[in-house]
């Protein structure tokens, strides 16, 4: 992963894999925060309430601290590790998997259950379209509106996201800044008379 891009998913997708009876099925979806994860989980749990396990893994953003697993009652280090190490290993974030298992009747054991929880997240990683996106930085933009455009024109040339915008007397505007054009984008702002810039703590 570079400094100034990071990959992730473009949309959800799922696959099944069988092993002696049990099937796992994996759920891959982006996600940019917790809550969003927690919300889809859930709709998951709800979908398939008879499944015996909900095992999961994600990461969420760019600084590589913020990720979680869970085996939700298997053996330790069967489920949640093995998900998680598919999603490193195509060095992927703001991505999570769900693998749900019905079992079958039949132990799989340790390595069984490692290598069906690996397989199953794998096979649904490869169902979706890997993508590129910028790392970007975020900005709080303060302006009188009559500079509207100028402001908007500069945004869209290089690709900024605009995340928040309020319009009143004055515009307040919470933007991302793609990092590998920061310092050019910044300085361009700046010379943007009646533009007040502040990078969030964010």
């Amino acid at each position: 992963m570079s400094a100034d891009y990071y990959y992730t998913i473009e949309r959800s997708g799922s696959a099944e894999f069988k092993d002696r009876g049990s099937r796992f099925i994996a759920f891959a979806f982006p996600v940019s925060d917790s809550t969003g994860f927690k919300t889809r989980l859930h709709e998951i749990r709800t979908e398939h309430p008879k499944a015996a396990h909900h095992c999961f893994a994600y990461r969420i953003g760019t600084d590589s601290n913020n990720f979680r697993s869970s085996d939700d009652r298997e053996p330790p280090g069967s489920a949640g590790k093995p998900i998680l190490g598919q999603i490193d290993s195509r060095q992927l974030t703001n991505v999570a998997v769900v693998v749900i298992r019905y079992f079958g009747g039949t132990l799989l054991g340790v390595p069984g259950l490692i290598n069906a929880y690996r397989a199953a997240a794998s096979m649904a990683l490869q169902t979706t379209p890997l993508i590129q996106k910028s790392v970007e930085i975020i900005y709080h933009l303060e302006f009188d509106y009559t500079i509207m455009n100028q402001v908007m024109t500069l945004l869209k040339k290089y690709n900024c996201t605009i995340r928040k915008n309020h319009t009143e007397m004055f515009c307040l505007m919470e933007i991302g800044i793609p990092k590998a054009v920061l310092e050019l984008v910044t300085l361009k702002l700046r010379e943007i008379k009646g533009l007040e810039l502040k990078e969030t703590s964010q």
